[in-house]
């Protein structure tokens, strides 16, 4: 039975591979590598979106919650569906406009400054890491839950993936990877809400009904997890503003070829990702009703494995041929999930450290492209290192939880420098870096405060940090500029950035990276 679900998954795996193999034939240039030369459709850059959105974190996260705390759970499903409202309307035309491969390029674009391209580089590399760290436990879970690999070693696996895919495929390789992995979740999601309905006559209320019957109404009601008033309002917040300062996903408005495609690309991703959201309550309670919480802890304490643990029961159960084929086709996808969205975060981190630090504030952009592209692939080793690393100590932890966490501190920190730096033309640098390091500071330090690290003891009474570090963000980048002496050339050059950002032309007199 191991040997067929062993089959089952090295096939899938295969099958990525072979793209990376394809696509590392193809990834030659910087444009390449960064952006997969800017050539992808809106339904092609959608699904890779989706993709990045999908992560197995978030999927094998919401569901383990919804199990583990019922509705609690299921908002942070909900605030997935509203979370790229912010971005189809604030972001992404003036963001794929203005930037070239990096949120670094939009705002030393704006404030032709090094310190504020080192300040993007800290918030990309402090976000990117966060968010890696759940996705990296997410999948030693799953391969310790389908092979019996100890956790450490699943670790170490999960990041030798990631880096095969990015150090030889780059954006091509990860984007196709995306929108594969894409069609394979919806589609599991889907064979697998029919299978669950079809054990209560199709009626998605009897789903509710039987864990509520098994667990009490109590299950139904709010405050299992989200105990303090604040943490409803924080943790929409987080989503509203968080997502639009996630480097992985804002990096992929440059693989379209104009801010029309960016803009149908955010249209499908919210289509598609709103779909595969809307059903993960109803697989979290599905599990709770027939697998039981007593076995999803059993199996992963934080209820990572929920999802999985309810495929194999509704394949026939433990020990069964169509539950193990089943869990091993679901922990398949997910893993194959779980590596494209790693190696899209490791693409974004390393493309910080490699063309913002490297290339454009140690050698002033006097690089020629192979050296670009072999120092983006050593900065992808190390950033695969400390992904390892940080991985080996997030065991036990609810991954969703963290990956809110890393969207917390996307909204405090990258949001708000952001925003500013395309909307306010008094803003500039000491406005980016007072911004960043104020919103970097709060959020990490309250968030371990918070009841997610301390548990019962506390000292900031939040699980989900923004309602109190996005004000400390904003405040901090307007305190900053606004006390600090007006600095002509940002000045200067917002009227560039407003000219670029809504039309996506090239002003002659532009010094900014032109790719029109």
């Amino acid at each position: 039975m191991k040997l067929l679900s062993l089959a089952i998954f090295v096939v899938i795996l295969a099958v990525t591979l072979g793209i990376t193999y394809w696509a590392a034939r193809r990834t030659r240039t910087v444009s390449d590598f960064y952006t997969a030369h800017g050539n992808l459709s809106p339904l092609q850059n959608g699904f890779a979106l989706a993709g990045d959105w999908m992560s197995a974190a978030a999927f094998l996260g919401f569901s383990g919650l919804a199990a583990l705390y019922g509705m609690d759970g299921s908002l942070y499903a909900a605030g997935a569906l509203v979370a790229f409202l912010a971005i189809l309307m604030l972001v992404a035309e003036p963001i794929r406009n203005t930037g070239r491969f990096t949120l670094g390029d939009v705002i030393a674009f704006r404030m032709q400054r090094p310190q504020a391209r080192l300040a993007a580089v800290l918030g990309t590399v402090v976000v990117s890491l966060a968010y890696l760290v759940p996705q990296m436990a997410g999948g030693a879970a799953l391969l310790k839950l389908l092979l019996g690999v100890p956790y450490a070693i699943s670790i170490v696996g999960v990041g030798i993936g990631m880096l095969v895919y990015v150090v030889f495929g780059g954006m091509l390789a990860t984007t196709w990877v995306q929108i594969i992995k894409a069609v394979l979740l919806l589609g599991t999601a889907t064979v697998l809400v029919a299978l669950l309905l079809a054990q209560f006559g199709f009626d998605p209320l009897a789903v509710f009904g039987a864990a509520e019957t098994r667990y009490g109404p109590q299950l139904l009601a709010p405050g299992n997890y989200l105990k303090h008033p604040l943490d409803q309002l924080s943790l929409g917040l987080s989503f509203a503003f968080g997502t639009a300062g996630l480097p992985h996903v804002m990096t992929r408005f440059y693989t379209v070829r104009d801010a029309q495609t960016a803009r149908r690309s955010a249209v499908w991703l919210m289509f598609l990702a709103g779909a595969f959201f809307l059903v993960t309550t109803l697989i979290g309670l599905g599990s709770a009703a027939l697998v039981g919480q007593d076995v999803i802890r059993a199996a992963d304490k934080g209820g990572n494995l929920a999802l999985p643990l309810l495929a194999q029961y509704l394949g026939g159960g433990p020990g069964s041929l169509g539950g193990e084929i089943f869990l091993a086709v679901v922990v398949a996808v997910a893993f194959a999930t779980i590596l494209a969205v790693v190696a899209a975060l490791t693409l974004s981190t390393s493309g910080a450290i490699a063309h913002d630090l490297y290339v454009n504030v140690m050698r002033g952009g006097q690089v020629g492209e192979r050296e670009q592209v072999k120092v983006a692939r050593i900065a992808t080793l190390a950033v695969g290192a400390f992904a390892i690393l940080f991985g080996l100590l997030a065991q036990g932890i609810n991954v969703a939880v963290l990956v809110i966490l890393a969207i917390s501190i996307a909204a405090s920190a990258n949001f708000p420098v952001i925003v500013l730096s395309l909307f306010w033309r008094r803003f500039n640098t000491v406005g980016v870096v007072a911004g960043m390091t104020a919103g970097l500071a709060s959020s990490v330090a309250l968030a371990m405060l918070g009841p997610a690290f301390m548990g019962a003891d506390a000292l900031f009474p939040i699980v989900n940090p923004a309602v109190a570090s996005v004000p400390i963000g904003f405040l901090g980048a307007i305190l900053g500029a606004l006390l600090s002496r007006r600095d002509p050339v940002s000045e200067a050059q917002f009227d560039e950035v407003i000219f670029r950002a809504n039309t996506g032309l090239r002003d002659d007199a532009s010094t900014g990276p032109a790719h029109h």
